[in-house]
């Protein structure tokens, strides 16, 4: 028996940090399949394990408690699996950390694919992402992570924030391979971090599952496409 339920779809993206953390605390789960996802979400509010408008969403099936949001699930997994650093200042850190995660990935694709990237638009967002690069470069400086060794926040051994790091950056450097020669350019520290994190054995055997189950697609649909043309162009 599996120690968790996942709902997400069958890609990457915003699943794969609630994966990555599993993975990493050596958990197991099954995921629930996109066709039981769209009957959930049509289905009236009362019958959801937990409110919830789109995944992810975790159940833990040791306790029944189902949790949705990507960081809210992160930090219940960080918590209750005690993945997160002892100094309150640190967990607040790691949270902030999660979000601007978060955030990225919500501007990568234009907030869901509300709008197509165009060549212009694409070009005109690429200071903006190296500034959001730049923002785990600076953090990890200032806690004394070093090209070859460290971790994002210090510590003598990784957490959720290096897990959550290189979930981010390497799942989309993979995915769009033209990205990581912005961030080589603007973090080239974190992308290190994200690389050696990422050779982690349980974090190398997800990427590599990953790959099997889901092929090439990053967020999939008509952003995903578009996100690709302008990295083509």
């Amino acid at each position: 028996m599996s120690d968790y339920e996942l709902y997400y779809w069958s890609v990457p993206f915003r699943g794969q940090f609630v994966r990555a953390v599993l993975a990493f605390a050596d958990k197991t789960w099954t995921e629930a399949g996109d066709g039981a996802i769209q009957t959930l979400m049509a289905g009236p509010v009362e019958d959801m394990p937990v409110p919830f408008m789109g995944p992810p969403l975790l159940i833990d099936k040791k306790t029944g408690f189902a949790i949705a949001q990507m960081p809210a699930i992160v930090l219940y997994l960080g918590e209750s699996l005690n993945l997160l650093p002892a100094a309150p200042a640190l967990r607040a850190l790691t949270l902030k950390i999660v979000n601007d995660a978060n955030d990225v990935i919500d501007e990568i694709t234009l907030n869901g694919g509300r709008q197509m990237w165009t060549e212009k638009s694409w070009r005109d967002f690429v200071p903006r992402l190296e500034k959001w690069m730049s923002f785990w470069e600076e953090t990890g400086r200032r806690h004394g992570l070093k090209a070859d060794s460290g971790f994002l926040l210090g510590g003598e051994a990784p957490g959720v924030a290096d897990v959550v790091t290189a979930t981010l950056w390497s799942t989309m450097i993979d995915r769009l391979p033209k990205i990581e020669a912005i961030l080589v350019g603007a973090a080239p520290t974190t992308g290190a971090l994200a690389r050696r994190i990422s050779d982690l054995p349980a974090l190398a055997k997800l990427a590599a599952k990953t790959r099997r189950d889901f092929g090439d697609v990053y967020c999939g649909g008509q952003i995903e496409a578009s996100l690709r043309k302008v990295l083509n162009a």
